[in-house]
């Protein structure tokens, strides 16, 4: 691999590299998230899964750079960053705004010519299911309650007003994204899907999770954990082995 691919570029981030490892993962981080929310899932599967966290522009280290405004708009920009890291079996995870966006550059990337291993998406409904959401266009308060609705945001960064200026920008643009995405197509995946969800989860219904398996001709799984929207938070090592379990490498925790 060139020097170009192993060195942290805009989009990508490595947090710990694995040259050897036999699959990738790329991680979607949700609105207003950054890819270090992945961390912890690239310490955890390395060295066998080598984990690439997706950094959005207009935060942190990006925090100068214009916001991408669509969903349709960071799949694009981002489909072109993965395509050299499709050498070796890839799978996408995104959670929230993040599956929504995985599930966007899983059909651009397929449509491109490299299968992928599979498509896990977290804390979303189906493309197909439709909402109308308008948190966008709230005001600040607004927006910051729903964040401590959601529990998504540390309960400091929302009691500081200065970092709040910072991020809300960015917040709001990711949230525009997401509440604005339509998907308008009929294409299908030909990877298997696998839902993760909430029983609690305010933002995603039973139904509108099994109505991923509209979207993919492959294999559909859906899991189901007990929790709110980031129940990711509470149930990391189950869903590092479910992730495991499904790309074929050592249970998590378990080397």
């Amino acid at each position: 691999m060139t020097e170009s691919l192993t060195r942290n570029g805009d989009w990508i981030r490595r947090f710990h590299p694995a040259d050897r490892a036999s699959t990738r993962l790329a991680c979607f981080p949700h609105a207003g998230g950054s890819a270090t929310f992945y961390f912890p899932v690239s310490r955890t599967l390395s060295p066998d899964v080598d984990v690439l966290s997706v950094q959005y522009p207009g935060r942190q280290d990006r925090r100068h750079e214009p916001c991408l405004g669509t969903v349709a708009e960071l799949a694009d920009a981002v489909v072109e960053e993965l395509l050299p890291w499709a050498d070796r079996p890839l799978n996408l995870f995104g959670h929230s705004m993040g599956a929504s966006l995985a599930f966007e550059v899983a059909l651009r990337l397929e449509q491109r010519g490299p299968g992928l291993q599979g498509l896990f998406v977290s804390g979303r409904r189906a493309p197909s299911r439709f909402r109308r959401e308008t948190v966008h266009l709230a005001d600040d308060e607004t927006l910051i309650k729903e964040l401590g609705r959601l529990s998504g945001t540390d309960s400091q960064v929302l009691g500081d007003p200065e970092i709040l200026r910072m991020i809300l920008p960015a917040i709001r643009n990711d949230y525009r994204a997401a509440e604005t995405y339509r998907f308008t197509g009929d294409k299908r995946l030909a990877c298997p899907v696998t839902v993760l969800v909430g029983d609690r989860d305010p933002q995603v219904t039973a139904a509108e999770a099994e109505a991923w398996a509209e979207h993919t001709t492959g294999a559909f799984r859906l899991r189901r954990f007990d929790g709110g929207h980031f129940f990711l938070n509470a149930h990391a090592a189950e869903v590092m082995s479910v992730i495991s379990h499904q790309i074929g490498v050592p249970v998590a925790g378990s080397r």
